[in-house]
């Protein structure tokens, strides 16, 4: 009985907030709270900037898969041919030619292998330059909403949908800030 009655209390409360926050002409998606929560993936993901990134990302990625395929062609005939001329040469002139191929797929493996992880720091630096570029669009948010925190939806346990701003904030950093082609200082950045 105790629960039933904090659960109406709490929908009470977040409907008079909703009524206050479209009353006073607040975005109508905006509830007043002291505390907001947003999906931080999700609105990186769905906003027109990441949506960006993550095309910049996967033509980088589809650059690295077509490189490491053609690479693999190419050792597989170049081991097809060694493996060939294995019984025709000396073996100690074999055991070199063997020793050199293996240091050239080790050194194109870790040369693929920093391109790989240079794919995945761009990743996070187009992260980091999101939430630069969307930090004074989601204080604006939190300011209007009146809140002192926004917490990552995530780390709740449980907390009414209505103080989630992930779709009003989306929209607003597409208004504000597009798909970042224009701020993109460098052409790889979004």
């Amino acid at each position: 009985m105790v629960r039933a009655l904090r659960s109406l209390a709490l929908a009470l409360g977040l409907a008079l907030a909703a009524g206050t926050a479209s009353a006073q002409g607040a975005d109508p998606g905006i509830v007043e709270s002291d505390f907001l929560t947003v999906e931080f993936d999700r609105l990186f993901a769905e906003s027109a900037y990441g949506q960006r990134a993550a095309e910049l990302l996967e033509e980088e990625g589809a650059e690295i898969a077509a490189e490491n395929r053609r690479i693999e062609a190419e050792l597989t005939e170049e081991e097809r041919d060694l493996t060939e001329k294995r019984g025709k040469i000396d073996p100690m002139e074999f055991r070199a030619l063997a020793d050199a191929f293996d240091q050239k797929v080790q050194g194109l493996r870790r040369e693929q292998d920093a391109k790989a992880r240079t794919v995945a720091e761009l990743s996070e630096k187009y992260r980091r330059d999101f939430i630069a570029a969307a930090e004074p669009v989601i204080e604006q948010i939190m300011r209007e909403a009146g809140a002192v925190v926004i917490l990552e939806k995530r780390s709740l346990f449980l907390a009414a949908d209505v103080i989630d701003i992930t779709d009003v904030a989306i929209a607003r950093i597409d208004a504000e800030i597009g798909d970042g082609s224009e701020a993109a200082e460098d052409p790889e950045q979004p």
